[in-house]
């Protein structure tokens, strides 16, 4: 029998959200808030690990038979530092596109129609038009044309924008993509820019002082990726003197501090986090779940690996021929 932890609140809840469980398996319920681990810690092979639970995977490390690890984030830049080089890790690809696409566009058009300064207004009873950017005929730079990447461009389109430019580590074409080494150049020729690039060593701090001065006045920074992608004390020095504008789903550091003055920053607009976390978040996951134990189950490879494990995956069908 083989052993997995899901993260779900027990196993019925967990065999009626995916339709049933595969046969074979042993589920036991993590939740990633601190409980007890399951009695299952020494045998466990296969991880779920809880959305938006960071302390979920500081126990990984205490799981000498694991072998792969599923996030249900798209970034797995906070798991890494728990798992060693026999682990396998795959990642939640798929599962945040539409509904990070849906917050980069909401957070583009609430910035620029000033939306939470009619929201600051409507506590006041105060009644007081600001004339607003449309997203309309704007030039739009996607940096990191990945899934999530491409969904945000399919919904620009519906907006009319003049033309979206996109940057992924590598160039490409078909269409055309540019390579990180352009964005110098590029920048200069958005008004919105858009970061949705994973964290990597070479995009830490990617978005800095320097890319941030090539943008042209009045530009909007949206950051619906990582906080560490983008230079805070930078970001901060060009929206405090109105150079720049800014809307932030993720920031550096996360949580921001209730003191920080980014907070307090005009045409700064922060939301806490919540690229994934709307309706669309749990069938999706739910789907991805399932497969991935139909096919650890069955042997046969598993999707969106991120990373191989030195240690082979074997599954069920494979250990028992």
């Amino acid at each position: 029998m083989v052993h997995v932890w899901l993260p779900y609140p027990d196993v019925d809840e967990a065999a009626r959200r995916l339709g049933g469980l595969p046969p074979g398996l042993e589920v036991d319920c993590f939740l990633g808030d601190g409980a007890d681990l399951p009695g299952s810690a020494d045998e466990v092979e296969l991880v779920v690990l809880p959305y938006m639970r960071p302390g979920g995977a500081r126990v990984l490390d205490e799981l000498p038979a694991l072998k792969v690890v599923q996030t249900l984030t798209a970034g797995v830049d906070d798991v890494l530092p728990y798992i060693g080089p026999d682990i396998t890790l795959c990642n939640a690809a798929g599962v945040h596109d539409a509904s990070t696409a849906e917050l980069a566009l909401a957070l583009i058009l609430a910035s620029g129609r000033h939306l939470d300064v009619y929201a600051r207004q409507q506590e006041r009873g105060e009644w007081a038009p600001v004339p607003g950017t449309a997203l309309a005929d704007l030039r739009v730079l996607i940096l990191g044309y990945g899934r999530i990447g491409q969904a945000i461009e399919a919904r620009l389109q519906t907006f009319e924008v003049a033309s979206v430019t996109r940057v992924a580590r590598r160039a490409r074409t078909d269409p055309e993509v540019h390579g990180q080494d352009r964005l110098l150049d590029l920048l200069p020729h958005a008004d919105v820019l858009v970061v949705i690039a994973p964290l990597t060593p070479e995009t830490e701090g990617i978005v800095d002082a320097a890319a941030l001065a090539r943008l042209p006045d009045g530009a909007l920074v949206v950051n619906v990726a990582r906080g560490r992608l983008v230079d805070t004390a930078a970001l901060l020095a060009e929206t405090s003197s109105g150079r720049l504008r800014a809307a932030l789903d993720v920031t550096d550091p996360e949580p921001l501090p209730s003191d920080h003055p980014l907070w307090r920053v005009p045409d700064v607009l922060i939301s806490p986090h919540v690229g994934g976390a709307s309706s669309a978040f749990a069938p999706r996951a739910d789907r991805l779940i399932k497969a991935q134990l139909d096919r650890y189950a069955s042997g046969r490879p598993l999707q969106n690996v991120v990373r191989a494990g030195a240690v082979p995956v074997s599954g069920i069908a494979s250990a028992e021929g």
